[in-house]
């Protein structure tokens, strides 16, 4: 650690640190990686567009955000790259510029402002510590309430339940903007806090007793949305929702490392999986609708074959970098002190990964087209190319080259036989989807069926609970104000009513002084009348 004191008030020091470690030079190297991967994508996939040299400008403004989150642990100093992570994606979000942009604009900016002011107020706590370093095992006064700031304002910025709404609505953004912000680093800075937290988190039990059954829901909530979801962005986004309550569980059952491998891990194969689309997208002139496309291993042969790779690392398919981590999260669930209830949600929502992938794939690559002709479809350029080879080689060996390179991961204590066959069950147990999708159409009744598949393809109602608490609610109550207090009392009381009350005070004044005796008659007459009896009063 590297740190730069600059005063010290009443006995606090104010200072700028800088943890160098290997978890912060592993992450920021992934950080570039994919950062450079989809700047050499947007070259391609933007070159029609007029403000390339903004949006470069943005993705590296993001870039330099996120590194200053990664290295800098104080709660001060970090608010630095929170805040700027906010600002950036917010900008990013509303690039093309039309209201459903701006709308998820709103809803992703107001979701982040919640978190930022959670994390003030836990700063102003910390001030009865005089300490505001993370990282550091610290127990005082508001510990529990400074712990569970934290952790709701890490949960708002990774999107859980009941933040949940604005990270499929972010998906407005170009997919580049996706690919880099919404599945490998805005999104991972509440994981990314948690762990570096962590050491003071351990001393509240309550809170991440709490995290991890919210990481759980979220989890499950997510993979179940993926599965009636139809457009394709959205898919992939909900699988990165689902992947983040993974990784906030395993935080929340006491596996902080695990988590940080398979935020790496799935940082490779994520972008990877937003790449392919996007490069679907863009060849096939904007079609994003699951479906319309079809026989895409027909027509992007390339962009199909690593669509299916990313997916099938997702999964967690065995020696793909995906399955180093996921194997190690299912094993400890096993080994963790967890009710049976919350193994069971965990195992379902990991084995529902391979339904939302076989669901991409057979829309996407294997299913029967019904869009446009062949003459619409275009051709990969070679920075498309390039990008996704370069992530690619990431997805298929960095789960073995970190594990191979990471001691304390490799020394994690394996479960039983028994758990090792659940785990490649719940691997595998996708492939059954077929016969579900077969026996759920064609032997439930079609509208149980609908009902039930509307309260899942909507989150769980996700999106009224969240988006429309902050969005809505916050319009209709700021419109009410305008019409009852800016255009109502306020008006009486305010400006209005003071420019009334001394217009008509003006007047009479005019009034008294016009010379007349008549006038000056009456004035004494009432003068009179009032001094008479105030005297008889007395």
């Amino acid at each position: 650690m590297v740190e730069w004191k600059f005063l010290s008030v009443c006995g606090t020091d104010c200072t700028l640190p800088i943890i160098i470690d290997y978890i912060s030079i592993i992450f920021s190297c992934f950080v570039c990686l994919i950062s450079g991967s989809v700047s050499l994508f947007s070259v391609s996939y933007m070159e029609s567009e007029i403000f390339m040299r903004r949006f470069m400008l943005l993705i590296m403004a993001f870039v330099g955000s996120m590194n200053l989150l990664i290295f800098i642990p104080s709660m001060i100093t970090i608010l630095l790259g929170w805040d700027g992570l906010g600002i950036v994606s917010f900008a990013l979000v509303i690039y093309y510029q039309n209201k459903k942009s701006l709308a998820a604009g709103m809803l992703t900016v107001l979701a982040n402002r919640i978190g930022d002011a959670l994390l003030i107020l836990g700063i102003c706590f910390l001030v009865n510590w005089g300490e505001w370093r993370i990282g550091y095992g610290m127990s005082g006064s508001f510990m529990l309430l400074i712990c569970f700031l934290v952790v709701v304002g890490a949960m708002t910025k990774s999107a859980q339940i009941p933040f949940s709404a604005w990270l499929p609505a972010a998906m407005a953004a170009p997919t580049p903007v996706s690919a880099l912000v919404h599945s490998s680093t805005l999104v991972t800075a509440g994981v990314y806090l948690l762990i570096r937290f962590y050491s003071t988190l351990i001393e509240a039990e309550e809170v991440l007793w709490f995290l991890s059954k919210i990481g759980g829901l979220t989890l499950l909530m997510a993979g179940l949305s993926a599965c009636f979801e139809v457009d394709l962005k959205k898919i992939i986004a909900l699988s990165t929702l689902s992947q983040l309550g993974l990784m906030m569980f395993t935080v929340g059952i006491g596996f902080p490392i695990i988590a940080v491998f398979h935020l790496f891990t799935h940082a490779l194969f994520k972008a990877l999986l937003f790449l392919c689309a996007g490069s679907i997208i863009h060849s096939t002139i904007d079609t994003q609708d699951g479906r319309i496309l079809g026989s895409l291993s027909y027509l992007l042969p390339f962009s199909s074959s690593c669509l299916v790779l990313s997916s099938v690392a997702l999964c967690g398919m065995p020696f793909l970098s995906g399955f180093y981590s996921k194997d190690l999260i299912l094993e400890s669930t096993f080994s963790g002190f967890n009710g049976s209830l919350e193994v069971v949600v965990v195992l379902v929502g990991a084995g529902l990964s391979l339904i939302y992938s076989m669901r991409i794939l057979l829309m996407g690559v294997f299913g029967q087209s019904y869009g446009s002709g062949l003459l619409v479809c275009g051709v990969e350029s070679g920075y498309v190319v390039s990008s996704i080879i370069i992530l690619s080689v990431g997805a298929i060996s960095g789960g073995w080259l970190l594990q191979s390179v990471w001691v304390s991961v490799n020394g994690f204590s394996l479960v039983g036989g028994f758990g090792k066959k659940v785990i490649c069950v719940v691997t595998f147990i996708g492939l059954l989807y077929g016969l579900v999708n077969f026996f759920l159409a064609k032997c439930q009744k079609p509208k149980l069926f609908s009902l039930f598949g509307r309260f899942l393809s909507s989150m769980w109602f996700m999106n009224l609970v969240s988006g429309s608490l902050l969005a809505g609610v916050g319009l209709k109550s700021g419109g009410l104000m305008h019409l009852h207090l800016d255009l109502g009392w306020m008006e009486v009381f305010g400006g209005q009513g003071v420019f009334k009350v001394l217009g008509n005070g003006i007047g009479m004044s005019y009034f008294v002084q016009s010379k007349s005796l008549l006038v000056y008659t009456r004035v004494f007459l009432i003068l009179s009348t009032f001094f008479l009896m105030g005297v008889v009063y007395f």
